[in-house]
């Protein structure tokens, strides 16, 4: 059973930066592929990028490529997100996910592939 726990969301105005950080334990972290999602209020939840076991494979949802990144230290059990340029529509309570990957290069968007979730941490971008 593998636990998750964002940190690093909080309060920026627009243009601003920010990187969360998502602590793993429980698992072997290499073996698992990692995503990004966020929820905005009233809305469903979307996915916003996805990692690699080893971080070789990264993969962003359009709204966010360019400004967005995502990491990972495997040696740390760590993932982080650093996010530049920020803007008012992401304001959105974002998660990490996890699921083992069969294939080291997979990458995984859809939030139903993934069976382990942190409880979230809060974004708020004002304008």
């Amino acid at each position: 059973q593998v636990q998750l726990v964002e940190s690093g969301g909080g309060l920026v105005q627009a243009g601003g930066s920010l990187r969360l950080s998502c602590t793993t334990s429980g698992g072997t972290f290499s073996r698992y592929a990692m995503g990004w999602f966020r929820q905005a209020p009233g809305k469903e939840r979307d996915f916003v990028c996805a990692i690699s076991r080893s971080g070789g494979i990264t993969y962003y949802a359009d709204s966010v490529k360019g400004r967005f990144t995502v990491s990972r230290d495997n040696a740390k059990n760590m993932v982080y997100l650093q996010m530049n340029s920020l803007k008012p529509e992401d304001t959105a309570v974002y998660y990490c996910a996890a699921a083992l990957a069969a294939v080291s290069g997979q990458v995984i968007s859809k939030d139903y592939q993934y069976p382990y979730w942190g409880q979230g941490t809060q974004v708020t971008v004002s304008s």
